[in-house]
């Protein structure tokens, strides 16, 4: 019986001693690429000996989680764009994130409703124009709506995800009455119809097609380091300092959630922390171009690139709760008709 009984003793204190080990691991959920992400939880491994379980997932992230329910392993969930970070908040699979580091690293215009998700990078959307065509150096997103760009104007669908969320901060600013007449001002100004993606308009910039148009930093930044034809059309393009008339510059986010069954919440919020250090935040940010939320970190590759930003202060939270009403506007004046 002793030798039982000590077998027993044994075998309980070799279950507690694996305990740890066995939990020293936390369950990622992104619509992310592999390439982007690997090197940062690749680091984050090494440093901490957190091994992350990372699925990728092209779309459907929400439904996943929210299908897994209680027994859901998702620990963190990382996406871009912030309509698609807040739906998780309504669906009410995320927690509040309870960290003194991302209340101190990330301004509360851009950490979602009762802290349910935290910025990580930042994608600027701005203003760019011909480098031969047009002198100024800076604008105000109010002054696309000027009859002095009539014909003159490229952008991409009014109804895609960036220009939907540009237009709900607009929308969160001025008010609907303000927004329809914005986009009616837009629409007279278009030198076709909106279409197409970010880089095309920088392509139709260099033809002669448009003087003006607006897109995401990022792209500037992958058409610099190009090997094809798109180097010619970032040539081509001034990236002007851009902000709202007594505002900042509009950006959208890549963020993260921590789910509200996460299995491993310590660890989740460790993973969260470290994204948002100095090491993690260059590694990450440069991967695309994006603009780190640290602002210790002064030399990632897009403030190289196209100096600093000054995001705006309009709650992202706000703006999300918005975008339905933006994309109705958007159909009421047939803007991409």
């Amino acid at each position: 019986m002793m030798h039982a009984t000590r077998l027993s003793a044994l075998a309980l204190a070799s279950c507690l001693l694996a305990a740890p080990a066995m939990a020293q691991t936390v369950n990622l959920y992104t619509t992310r690429e592999p390439a982007l992400l690997n090197p940062v939880l690749d680091a984050f491994t090494k440093d901490t000996g957190i091994k992350v379980n990372a699925v990728f997932l092209k779309d459907g992230l929400q439904e996943r989680v929210a299908a897994e329910g209680a027994n859901s392993p998702a620990d963190v969930m990382l996406m871009v764009d912030v309509g698609q970070i807040n739906a998780l908040v309504d669906a009410g699979i995320t927690q509040p994130i309870k960290s003194a580091l991302v209340e101190k690293t990330v301004p509360a215009a851009l950490r979602g409703p009762s802290d349910n998700w935290v910025t990580l990078t930042q994608r600027a959307r701005i203003v760019v124009v011909s480098k031969d065509r047009v002198k100024q150096d800076a604008i105000t997103y109010e002054d696309l709506a000027d009859p002095k760009w009539k014909g003159k104007l490229c952008i991409r669908s009014g109804q895609h995800p960036y220009n939907n969320a540009f237009f709900a901060a607009y929308l969160t600013r001025n008010g609907a009455e303000k927004t329809e007449a914005y986009l009616k001002g837009l629409k007279a100004n278009l030198a076709r119809k909106p279409g197409g993606g970010d880089r095309d308009v920088a392509r139709d910039i260099l033809s002669g097609q448009c003087d003006i148009a607006v897109m995401n930093t990022y792209y500037i930044g992958l058409m610099s380091e190009a090997k094809n034809e798109q180097k010619s059309w970032y040539e081509a393009i001034k990236p002007l300092k851009s902000s709202f008339a007594n505002g900042g510059t509009h950006v959208n986010v890549s963020a993260a959630a921590i789910a509200k069954n996460a299995p491993n919440k310590d660890n989740a919020v460790k993973l969260v922390e470290y994204m948002l250090g100095e090491k993690a935040q260059t590694l990450y940010a440069d991967g695309n171009f994006e603009f780190p939320v640290n602002a210790d970190v002064k030399e990632s590759a897009a403030v190289k690139l196209l100096g600093t930003i000054t995001p705006d202060t309009t709650p992202l939270g706000d703006v999300a709760k918005n975008r339905k009403a933006a994309a109705n506007l958007v159909d009421k004046v047939g803007f991409d008709n």
